[in-house]
C-alpha cells in the first residue's frame, strides 16, 4: 500500500505511525519512507502539486512492481498496488464544516493529462461528464471523470463523499487573481457547488485527485483520494489550524487501514 501527499513535509508526519521504517530516499520533491504497518507493508511518498507530478509518481512505483527492469519490458505477471491520498482540500458546500474528512467518489479532471493515454470513461463516468459540461458550459476545457476504487471507498464507508474537481493549477483555475484575471469566477464556482448527477454533487476541488484515479485505473491498480477540509470557497472561511486538521486526518486514514496507530 503506498499513501501520497503532497507535502515532502507530510512524509515524515505519516511514517512517525509506522511501526518501523526501513528506507528513506530522496529525489528532488518525491520523498519515500517505506516499512511495515501492523501486517502491511507501506511507503509514503510525496507527489508535489499537481496532475504532472502524480503522473511520473504512478508510472514509476507501477514500473518498480511490473517492469522487470534488466529485461526493460513488462513481467507476466502484474502487482496491482493500492493509494491512498491523504491531503488537504477546499469545500465547495456550506453545509461540510472545516475539518470534515471526504473520501473522493469521482475525480473530474479539469487538467488533459488523460487525453495523453488511451483512457476510456465507463458508463457512469459518461453520464456524469456530460451532466457536468451542460450544466457548467462554457468550459475552457473538455473535463473527464473517473472513479475512485470502490473496495478502498468501502473502508471509508462512514465518511463524506463527493465529486472532486481536480484543477491544473492554484490561482486562474481556481478563481483566484493577483494581477492575471481568471476566467473562473465566484459565480463559475458557485456554479459547480450547484451541480449534482443522482447522489453525487461537487463537495469539494484540489489538484491531484483526477490523475490518481486515472493513472491507477489505466494501470490496473486501485486508488482513493482522502481529504481534511481546511478552506470554504462558499463562504469564505478557513480552519484556524489547518496543522491541527491534517494530523487528524492522518492518523483516522492509518486506523482506517489497520484499525490502530501507535503514539
Amino acid at each position: 500500500m503506498v499513501f501520497t501527499v503532497g507535502d515532502p513535509q507530510r512524509v515524515p508526519r505519516v511514517s512517525k505511525y509506522f511501526d518501523r521504517i526501513d528506507h528513506r530516499v530522496q529525489k528532488r520533491e518525491f520523498i519515500t519512507h517505506t516499512g511495515q504497518l501492523g501486517q502491511h507493508r507501506v511507503s509514503v511518498i510525496s507527489t508535489g502539486i499537481g496532475t504532472d507530478n502524480i503522473d511520473i509518481a504512478l508510472n514509476e512505483i507501477d514500473a518498480l512492481f511490473n517492469i522487470d527492469l534488466q529485461k526493460r519490458e513488462p513481467k507476466e505477471e502484474l502487482t496491482s498496488v493500492s493509494f491512498i491520498r491523504i491531503g488537504t482540500s477546499g469545500s465547495l458546500q456550506g453545509d461540510l464544516p472545516l475539518g470534515s474528512f471526504l473520501a473522493s467518489s469521482f475525480g473530474i479532471g479539469m487538467d488533459n493529462l488523460l487525453r495523453y493515454y488511451p483512457f476510456a470513461e465507463d458508463e457512469t463516468e459518461r453520464e456524469i461528464h456530460g451532466a457536468f459540461t451542460r450544466h457548467s458550459d462554457p468550459l475552457p476545457v473538455d473535463p473527464y471523470v473517473v472513479r475512485g476504487s470502490q473496495v478502498l471507498l468501502e473502508l471509508f464507508r462512514d465518511w463524506n463523499r463527493g465529486l472532486t474537481l481536480t484543477c491544473p493549477g492554484f490561482y486562474a483555475p481556481q478563481g483566484r487573481q493577483l494581477r492575471l484575471k481568471s476566467s473562473i469566477d465566484p459565480d463559475t464556482l458557485r456554479k459547480f457547488s450547484e451541480f449534482s448527477f443522482g447522489e453525487h454533487r461537487i463537495t469539494n476541488f484540489e489538484m491531484e485527485t483526477s490523475a490518481l484515479y486515472g493513472m491507477a485505473k489505466l494501470l490496473g491498480h486501485h486508488a482513493l483520494s482522502c481529504s481534511v477540509l481546511i478552506a470554504n470557497r462558499m463562504d469564505q472561511t478557513f480552519s484556524a489550524d489547518p496543522h491541527a486538521d491534517e494530523e487528524r486526518l492522518i492518523r483516522e486514514v492509518l486506523e482506517k487501514i489497520e484499525g490502530r496507530v501507535r503514539g
